[in-house]
């Protein structure tokens, strides 16, 4: 039966991504690229090499290797500069009540933002140790690649049918479900939620707040592995 759930953490456990997305476009600006509001959302997961790769090539720039590097520390430099990040305020509570039942948890993130991830232990105390997190420096594909959950799966010696996912973005779904685990979508952005169905989301929420009064019900609905 489910053992563990995997968390994504921006936009999931943290309210992060408008910060996430005007340094993104600060940075694509200060280069010559043009980056959308839109494009930030539905890159979510990317590694941010990634990321800075597709956009520009999109827009017909070939960024190399050292100026995508320099671009990344820029967004992180700038994202660092903007207001203090918080939790969703039911983001903690869903998380003991998760600890509470006996599941692992686990962090799945796209992100090397290294602000967010050290104020992990602060804002959730005695929940995350590096041993229960995947970011950025641990695999070579970011989402929508299976390789960040399927290298989730493998750190917790667990199966995918073993696992339930919460993400909120498109690529983190389909990275999700390419690795063969049910997947919960919270929509927390601004995208239209036949985006997160659209790539196999199995069921959708609308907020973290819906996620923490519907979690009981869920889990007793999921389908027997």
């Amino acid at each position: 039966m489910i053992k563990a759930v995997l968390f994504d953490m921006d936009g999931v456990l943290y309210d992060s991504m408008p910060n996430h997305t005007s340094s993104w476009i600060k940075v694509m600006q200060n280069h010559g690229i043009y980056m959308s509001d839109i494009d930030a959302y539905m890159n979510e997961g990317r590694t941010g090499d990634e990321t800075i790769d597709l956009i520009s090539k999109r827009e017909g720039r070939i960024i190399g290797r050292e100026e995508r590097k320099q671009m990344y520390e820029e967004k992180k430099a700038i994202f660092s500069a903007c207001p203090q990040v918080a939790p969703f305020k039911e983001s903690g509570e869903l998380l003991k009540k998760v600890a509470g039942s006996g599941l692992k948890i686990m962090l799945v993130t796209g992100s090397g933002q290294p602000s967010l991830l050290d104020a992990l232990n602060d804002d959730f105390p005695n929940i995350f140790t590096r041993d229960n997190m995947v970011t950025s420096f641990d695999v070579k594909h970011g989402k929508p690649h299976p390789e960040p959950y399927l290298t989730a799966l493998c750190k917790g010696c667990l199966n995918a049918s073993e696992a339930v996912v919460v993400e909120n973005s498109p690529l983190g779904v389909e990275a999700a479900v390419a690795a063969g685990i049910y997947t919960i979508a919270v929509n927390t952005g601004p995208l239209p939620d036949e985006t997160l169905l659209n790539v196999g989301a199995n069921r959708l929420l609308p907020s973290i707040a819906a996620l923490l009064h519907e979690w009981d019900k869920i889990i007793k609905e999921l389908p027997a592995n």
